[in-house]
């Protein structure tokens, strides 16, 4: 906010008057430098030269297999995806759930409940590695919340 002194009114020579109106001159230049700035590199970012391309002809590629999740409730309860199973079962429910897929390759996702017995948890891990399934990955729940 600018000031500006009074000039001999009739009032105190002190007596200062505030000017409340916005000078946007430095503005408009500060814009107007940039306008041509901008206007000046605006064809040098652009490619000039003519290249006549070939065609990509790439074959297609195949969708990401579904990620399998297992889940074990507190009670023991084991879950390939939606399908509940037993421990007996979990093998011959995995090689349906993989399909014709490597199981060497395959990673399986296991989540379980917090009160899940540790027991049954490596009773889970014990039958994967049992049929093949070496690759796995624990989900936990995201502490940064």
């Amino acid at each position: 906010m600018g000031a500006k002194l009074s000039s001999g009114s009739g009032g105190s020579k002190f007596h200062i008057e505030q000017n409340s109106e916005i000078n946007v001159t430095p503005f408009v230049d500060i814009m107007l430098v940039l306008l041509i700035i901008f206007m000046v590199a605006a064809p040098m970012a652009s490619v000039s030269i003519e290249v006549n391309l070939p065609t990509a002809v790439a074959p297609p590629q195949q969708n990401p297999p579904k990620p399998i999740y297992i889940s074990i409730q507190q009670d023991g309860g084991v879950f390939i995806g939606d399908h509940q199973t037993s421990l007996a079962d979990l093998g011959a429910d995995m090689k349906i759930q993989v399909g014709k897929r490597d199981p060497d390759k395959e990673r399986i996702f296991i989540r379980c409940d917090r009160k899940t017995r540790y027991a049954d948890f490596m009773q889970v891990m014990n039958a994967l590695q049992d049929n093949g399934y070496y690759s796995v990955a624990l989900i936990g729940e995201d502490g940064n919340k």
